[in-house]
C-alpha cells in the first residue's frame, strides 16, 4: 500500500482551492476548520492550509504530515467524491490520538465518515 497521497489527491490549483472555499461548507474544533466540498471526480482531495503566523516551516510542515497521515489511513471510511481543505490554527501542541479524534469528529459533522 502507498505511504504517500498521489497528485491526483491533493488540490493544487488556485481556482481549485478558491472553489472550496466558496462552495463549501466549514467545521471548526479548537485549531482546525475543515471546509468540505462536493467535487465532479469519483476519488476525493485533500489540501492542508497552517494559517500564516502557525510557527516556522518545520511546524508548518509537520502539522501537513500529520494530518494527511490520519486522513490517508481513514479514506477508506470517508465518502468519495469530496474536496477537503483544513485550515490548522495555532494551538496547543496535542498528541497524534487526540488529533485523530477531533479530525473524525468534524468528519463525523461533515457527514462524510462512515465507520460511526
Amino acid at each position: 500500500m502507498r505511504k504517500n497521497l498521489t497528485k491526483l489527491e491533493i488540490v493544487r490549483k488556485k481556482p481549485e482551492i478558491d472553489a472550496i472555499f466558496r462552495n463549501g461548507t466549514k467545521y471548526s474544533c479548537s485549531w482546525m476548520r475543515l471546509i468540505v466540498a462536493p467535487n465532479e471526480c469519483e476519488y476525493s482531495r485533500i489540501i492542508v492550509i497552517p494559517v500564516r503566523h502557525y510557527g516556522n516551516s518545520v511546524q508548518r510542515n509537520r502539522i501537513r504530515r500529520q494530518i494527511k497521515e490520519i486522513w490517508r489511513k481513514e479514506k477508506p471510511n470517508l465518502l468519495s467524491g469530496f474536496d477537503f481543505a483544513f485550515v490548522v490554527y495555532p494551538k496547543k501542541v496535542f498528541d497524534h490520538e487526540t488529533q485523530r479524534k477531533q479530525l473524525l469528529q468534524l468528519f463525523s459533522q461533515a457527514g462524510v465518515y462512515l465507520a460511526q
